[in-house]
């Protein structure tokens, strides 16, 4: 039976689990411009101030392995700005560390905390009606995407004006009113586990993941959009700065300001969740597909043509965007009990496709720029294709319907 949860997801609170995982995503990111700037200050080389980004995303997926699972048993609305707190004290004590050790271990801790975002989606989606399920998710995870393509936006006004250091203190304080935010306007949230150890929590994921076919398919196929939407954003700071005889040669500002594109193109996704809504899933997953694809014939022209490349990252971002939306509706269909767990298991393995996307689009670009990076990307997506409209679209219809 379809029943509606006892405290709906308002558009106030909607707004809010928006902002709280936006501004946790991009904690992610904030140094990812600024890394010189970063290596001068501290005295290391640019390589060795590369290792935050790296320490980020493994906090990341520690989180995402070990924390995000208690939202199933533990009360959200106090988790959450708990979470959010202790990112204010990991990034204040980045702003203030004199040494780069130091700094390389309040990053991760960092992205340890900044898991929230991943607390927050699942939490959305058990507050929504079930008829509004998609358009809520879509809404959040807007508010997620928007937080990783702006914080290089804000990373680089900000730097501009007052340091890599002002980034991080401004990124604390939007943290701060974001968890005073979540812990007023929530409405507080039973725990779904209740009576559940820990251990027993973590040691039901692999259980889940062997049960549900549907969620080993959306794992697969977020891998692979994410290791797309890694490599675009990792590459395109090289191509904007005129590596490989590109034709641009922009200063960090307005390599950031490209960020602006992407982030239109992800407004634009929620409208995805509502077709998703209506019971149309199977064709808006292959349409979503099939617009990355166009992204990608976009992207590659554009590596000439700077208005074709705004365009392009519009369409890319929303179609990225619509493929997250269309497995993160599919998996929260699953089993309402456990989507946080149903998170763990699907987000792990989609930032892990983003690592291997950024590692990947190092050495492509390296080894034959732009268009080598758009022809990785192509191919990806032409695998998701086939997985999708070969095998796993035929296994969706004939699986049972998911539980509301």
């Amino acid at each position: 039976m379809t029943t509606a949860p006892a405290t709906p997801a308002t558009r106030a609170v909607v707004l809010v689990f928006a902002i709280a995982a936006g501004s946790s995503a991009g904690c992610l990111y904030y140094l990812q411009p600024l890394l010189h700037e970063v290596a001068a200050d501290l005295a290391v080389s640019t390589a060795t101030a590369a290792l935050l980004v790296s320490a980020a995303q493994v906090g990341y997926l520690c989180g995402l392995a070990l924390l995000v699972p208690l939202g199933d048993f533990l009360e959200r609305r106090r988790m959450v700005p708990a979470l959010l707190a202790a990112s204010v004290l990991a990034l204040v004590v980045s702003a203030l560390t004199p040494v780069f050790p130091l700094l390389l271990v309040s990053v991760f801790a960092t992205g340890v905390t900044a898991s929230a975002a991943q607390v927050v989606v699942p939490w959305a989606s058990a507050l929504a009606e079930p008829e509004r399920r998609g358009e809520v998710v879509g809404a959040v995870m807007s508010g997620l995407l928007l937080g990783i393509l702006l914080s290089r936006v804000l990373a680089g006004a900000v730097a501009e004006v007052a340091g890599w250091r002002a980034v991080l203190l401004v990124a604390a304080g939007l943290q701060l009113a974001t968890s005073i935010a979540v812990h007023r306007l929530a409405p507080a949230g039973g725990r779904a586990a209740d009576g559940e150890r820990y251990s027993v929590v973590l040691a039901t994921i692999p259980t889940l993941i062997r049960r549900h076919p549907v969620l080993r398919h959306r794992m697969v196929l977020g891998f692979l959009s994410m290791a797309c939407f890694s490599a675009v954003w990792t590459a395109l700071a090289f191509l904007l700065s005129g590596a490989h005889g590109s034709p641009y040669h922009y200063p960090e500002i307005v390599i950031g300001l490209f960020g602006l594109a992407g982030a239109a193109g992800a407004l634009g996704a929620p409208l995805v969740g509502k077709l998703a809504d209506r019971g149309n899933l199977r064709a808006v997953t292959t349409g979503v597909w099939l617009t990355v694809l166009a992204g990608w014939a976009l992207l590659a022209w554009g590596g000439q043509q700077v208005l074709v490349l705004i365009v392009a990252l519009l369409v890319f971002d929303f179609g990225i965007q619509g493929v997250q939306l269309a497995n993160q509706n599919a998996v929260y269909a699953l089993d309402p009990a456990v989507r946080s767990r149903l998170t763990t298991a699907y987000m792990v393995t989609y930032f892990g496709g983003g690592v291997v996307g950024s590692v990947i689009a190092g050495f492509a670009h390296q080894a034959g720029g732009w268009l080598l990076i758009c022809a990785f990307g192509a191919g990806t997506t032409l695998v998701g294709i086939a997985l999708w409209t070969g095998l796993f679209a035929r296994h969706a219809a004939a699986a049972p319907a998911p539980v509301r």
